[in-house]
């Protein structure tokens, strides 16, 4: 569906211990490498740029601050996409407590819409309309799984749930986005896992 198919690499070891030393050149090398997928995981959860950029920047700040106390027999990538998960949620449940303008998914541009034939385009649209109106659990174990690429494992862990969960909310993601794009018209292919689209070929 949003598959990228290619896994995030974890940092070099000997940037990652120098980065737990408090060296903010190793620091600042770790955070160039995942910058890009971190903002396009906020981004694509909370709706808004500017919002996406704060939470980007908090997420890591946290990052640091918690990376002293990280042990290098876990992955990398999956701590921090889990200390970037609580800095949503956090701020999810801060924004249900007040009220604050909407932003239309449309506005947002699909990652792998950049270079898609003029055909694609309103396929991709609709896509990310029908991954809008997801809950946020089913969102954010599909975004991790088929736009960040991680395993199901990495998902379980980063998301602190069971991986029999992860996979029900993926499946379930899935046929809701399935479901969506039907009712929409949008021409899709399926599989025995789930929607399949032209989107990230």
């Amino acid at each position: 569906m949003l598959r990228r198919e290619l896994a995030l690499e974890q940092p070099d070891p000997g940037i990652l211990r120098k980065a737990q030393r408090g060296d903010h050149h190793a620091f600042s090398i770790i955070m160039r490498a995942y910058e890009r997928p971190i903002y396009t995981y906020v981004l694509r959860l909370v709706g808004d740029r500017a919002l996406a950029e704060d939470l980007t920047q908090e997420a890591f700040l946290r990052v640091y601050q918690g990376l002293p106390g990280f042990s290098l027999r876990s992955r990398f990538t999956t701590w921090m996409f889990q200390v970037t998960k609580n800095r949503v949620l956090d701020e999810l449940r801060s924004l249900e407590r007040r009220p604050r303008s909407v932003v239309c998914i449309d506005d947002i541009a699909p990652l792998e819409s950049l270079d898609a034939p003029f055909e694609q385009v309103e396929t991709i649209s609709a896509l990310w309309r029908s991954v809008e109106s997801l809950n946020v659990d089913l969102k954010m174990a599909l975004l991790l799984r088929d736009v960040v690429g991680l395993s199901y494992t990495e998902i379980a862990d980063s998301l602190e749930i069971t991986l029999a969960t992860v996979k029900w909310r993926i499946y379930k993601a899935r046929e809701e986005v399935q479901a969506a794009l039907v009712r929409d018209g949008v021409a899709i292919a399926t599989s025995s896992v789930g929607v399949r689209s032209t989107v990230a070929r």
